[in-house]
C-alpha cells in the first residue's frame, strides 16, 4: 500500500516538473527603439533585428517592442507585442501580423524631441514580470544618449534580478568621435545601473552576430 501511495505522488509531480522546467526555458524579449531625432534614422537597422527573432523564439515565448520617446514609461509606447502560440500555423499568422506593425511603424516613425530610456527599462521590467517568462531579454537599441524633458524623474533603481539587459547598434555621436572618451562613460554609466540592478549587461554592435543575444552568459 504504501509503494502504490509513493507511485501515485511521484506520477503526480512529474507533470508539474516538467512544466515549471518548460517555464523556466521560455524567453521573455522586450526590444526598446530609440525615437529620438539623432536615432531615428537608424530604425531600419532594427527591422533586420526583429526578423531575427521572430525566426528565432519558441511557442510559448514572448516578445514585445516599445519606442523610447519622450515619456516612455506608458503601455502606449508598446508598438506590438506577442505570446507565440504552440499551433504553427498561428504562430506564424502572428509573426506576419507582428512584422506588419513593425514595417508601418518605421515607415511612419517621427523623432521624438526627447530620450526616456529608464522610462522605457521600468516599463520593459514590468511587462515580462508579467509574462511569466523564465529568461527575461531587455534589447535597447539606441545611442544610450539620455535626455529628460522637464518634470520626469528617473532616479530610482531597476529590479533586473535574472535580467539580461544588452545594449545594439550603440552609434557613436559627434562629440564622442572628438573626444571617445564620452562615449565609453556613457555606455559604462548604463553598465553599471543594470549591474546595480542585479541585471547582467552586454553590448552589441556587430549586428552580423545577432545568435549572441541569446548566447548563455548567465
Amino acid at each position: 500500500m504504501i509503494r502504490m501511495i509513493l507511485l501515485l505522488i511521484l506520477s503526480a509531480c512529474i507533470p508539474i516538473m516538467g512544466c515549471t522546467k518548460a517555464s523556466d526555458r521560455s524567453k521573455g524579449v522586450y526590444m526598446l527603439l530609440d525615437t529620438s531625432g539623432t536615432y531615428a534614422v537608424e530604425l531600419k537597422k532594427a527591422q533586420g533585428i526583429i526578423n531575427y527573432l521572430l525566426g528565432t523564439l519558441q511557442p510559448g515565448d514572448t516578445l514585445a517592442v516599445g519606442r523610447i520617446d519622450t515619456g516612455s514609461f506608458s503601455e502606449k509606447d508598446i508598438i506590438a507585442k506577442v505570446q507565440f502560440d504552440a499551433r504553427p500555423s498561428v504562430a506564424n499568422n502572428q509573426k506576419r501580423s507582428f512584422q506588419k506593425k513593425m514595417d508601418e511603424f518605421v515607415t511612419g516613425a517621427s523623432g521624438s524631441n526627447y530620450t526616456d530610456i529608464s522610462g522605457g527599462i521600468l516599463q520593459a521590467i514590468e511587462y515580462l514580470n508579467e509574462s511569466g517568462a523564465g529568461q527575461k531579454y531587455i534589447l535597447i537599441f539606441s545611442d544610450l544618449q539620455q535626455e529628460l524633458a522637464q518634470g520626469h524623474v528617473r532616479d530610482l533603481p531597476f529590479q533586473l534580478g535574472q535580467y539580461n539587459v544588452i545594449a545594439l547598434n550603440v552609434t557613436k555621436l559627434r562629440n564622442d568621435i572628438r573626444d571617445p572618451k564620452q562615449y565609453m562613460e556613457r555606455v559604462e554609466d548604463w553598465r553599471g545601473k543594470v549591474v546595480q540592478g542585479g541585471g547582467k549587461w552586454r553590448v552589441i554592435n556587430d549586428l552580423e552576430r545577432l545568435d549572441n543575444i541569446f548566447a548563455n552568459r548567465m
